[in-house]
């Protein structure tokens, strides 16, 4: 060997990890004992590789743990970042007796978000921000829309829901005017134990790339009504009740929180239903579909305020039961 010295070779190996919901791939490289995590988008690759990496460093500089850069390659589209590990809390959730510990940690996390000061402007690297969106109403009918666009005239047909869709519209924008807390924090938008994986001593991060400024609520109902896992309605309630013992409000402000819980809750699983059947439709991702009918029961469960008692009547009329548990579509 060259100057006498005995060299290993590292042995490299890649292994491509599920993707998500977005555009991007991702792959774990091993090399040797190490670890770190490939992260491909050959769509949007400013929000899914720019974005995302100037939103985990902001975040890092205010006390979350969320994976570090490594390498950037962004003319490629590719970006070398930390692993964090294999299993994400979703893992723990589904195997743990005591559920109720690890939402209150996750809690912690949202406290701590929500402690952040609300800049309006990234920097996404030398004299040159990224101004975070705010949770406008505009912006909550955007996402609201998608279960309008997608959802409801692949479910019961495109002359059916032009009837309904002006008429839900006008019900949800009642709603969202009745929102108390406006764009006064800092909002990860896809905070949920599929996106938290438990390190040594922290949990961290990841999916960022969504932040926005917005309602204290909108991560709360991310994690206690979450699609993907479902949970006993006395940790859910446990959960909502450890948040408001913890949080920075006032007592008058605390009354105000149920109500806005609610509409955010009912809004992100409306988002959810068109987001999961654009999927499926678009993006050839039935694995989505199997969520659907858990996602109706979430938006049963909140709907029951009776702030919802005219959307309630309107959606019963629009998707009936059989529909709301349908997972099979052509």
């Amino acid at each position: 060997m060259e100057d006498g010295k005995n060299l290993k070779l590292m042995q490299f190996k890649l292994k491509k990890i599920t993707s998500d919901a977005s555009f991007r791939e991702f792959f774990r490289l091993y090399k040797g004992k190490k670890t770190s995590i490939i992260v491909t988008a050959k769509k949007e690759v400013f929000k899914n590789l720019i974005l995302y990496l100037a939103i985990n460093k902001f975040l890092q500089k205010n006390g979350i743990y969320t994976p570090k850069l490594i390498s950037q390659h962004f003319k490629e589209g590719i970006v070398e970042i930390e692993d964090l590990g294999n299993n994400t809390l979703l893992h723990f959730v589904k195997k743990s007796k005591n559920k109720f510990s690890i939402y209150k940690k996750c809690v912690d996390v949202i406290l701590k978000i929500q402690k952040i000061k609300p800049i309006k402007k990234i920097k996404l690297r030398s004299n040159k921000y990224y101004k975070l969106k705010s949770y406008n109403t505009n912006n909550l009918h955007r996402e609201s829309n998608l279960f309008l666009d997608w959802y409801l005239p692949g479910v019961i047909g495109k002359k059916k829901s032009l009837k309904y869709k002006k008429i839900i519209k006008k019900e949800l924008n009642k709603l969202y005017k009745k929102i108390s807390f406006k764009n006064q924090f800092i909002v990860h938008r896809d905070f949920h134990v599929s996106n938290i994986i438990p390190t040594k001593k922290k949990l961290g991060i990841i999916d960022t790339q969504d932040t926005i400024l917005g309602n204290p609520m909108y991560d709360l109902a991310s994690l206690i009504d979450d699609v993907r896992v479902k949970v006993p309605h006395q940790i859910k309630k446990k959960t909502f009740q450890y948040y408001l013992k913890n949080c920075s409000m006032k007592k008058k402000e605390i009354n105000l929180l149920k109500n806005d819980f609610d509409i955010l809750s009912i809004q992100r699983n409306l988002k959810i239903l068109g987001i999961f059947y654009r999927l499926f439709k678009r993006d050839n991702k039935p694995q989505y579909l199997k969520y659907l009918p858990y996602t109706w029961n979430l938006i049963e469960l909140r709907i029951k305020n009776k702030i919802f008692d005219n959307l309630k009547a309107i959606l019963q009329k629009t998707v009936n039961k059989k529909l709301r548990k349908k997972t099979n579509f052509k």
